[in-house]
């Protein structure tokens, strides 16, 4: 996920940290919700932070998974979707208090749809419960759609995967090797 100038800016105006004219009120920068990551530079005056999804376990761009006795790129096909759903999409993020690989971690609503549990009903992400035990509500929503997703073989549901924690471990399935 991309932090553009505007989405941040739209979160420093919604905790009321921006006057009209964008710009950050000097008394307002201790109250401004704060968060550290990494960042890189797309041009002289655009900053972008990667979030990781609250609750989600998505494949590996180059992870492969097997159908049909071949393998196909799940991961890529997960960064792809994730891609298309926010494309030209009004994205609402939330951030929460935690971290995990040096990137901020967050819930991502898409067009007021949950991008996490988008990902895991197309069976391109698995639900990572352990993370929403403050919110069983989400956790529900996130096991219906693995559910459904398994039952409807979608996705890698479809074949054969590696859970991805196991695959970034350096696990392989056979036609990987």
């Amino acid at each position: 996920m991309r932090l553009t100038p505007l989405l941040l800016l739209g979160m420093l105006a919604s905790c009321g940290a921006a006057d009209s004219r964008g710009a950050a009120r000097g008394d307002a920068d201790q109250r401004a919700p704060r968060f550290e990551a990494e960042a890189r530079a797309l041009d002289g005056d655009t900053v972008s932070v990667d979030f990781r999804l609250l609750g989600v376990d998505a494949f590996e761009r180059k992870q492969l998974c097997q159908r049909d006795g071949a393998c196909w790129a799940c991961g890529k096909a997960a960064q792809d979707l994730a891609a298309r759903q926010v494309r030209n999409a009004s994205a609402a993020f939330t951030l929460t208090p935690n971290e995990t690989y040096g990137r901020p971690v967050a819930t991502v609503t898409v067009d007021g749809k949950d991008l996490g549990e988008s990902m895991i009903r197309a069976g391109l992400a698995i639900p990572a419960l352990k993370y929403l035990r403050h919110d069983p509500e989400r956790a529900s929503s996130y096991a219906a759609a693995y559910d459904a997703a398994e039952r409807g073989h979608v996705g890698v549901h479809a074949g054969t995967w590696l859970d991805p924690a196991k695959w970034r471990r350096g696990e392989r399935l056979e036609c990987e090797r």
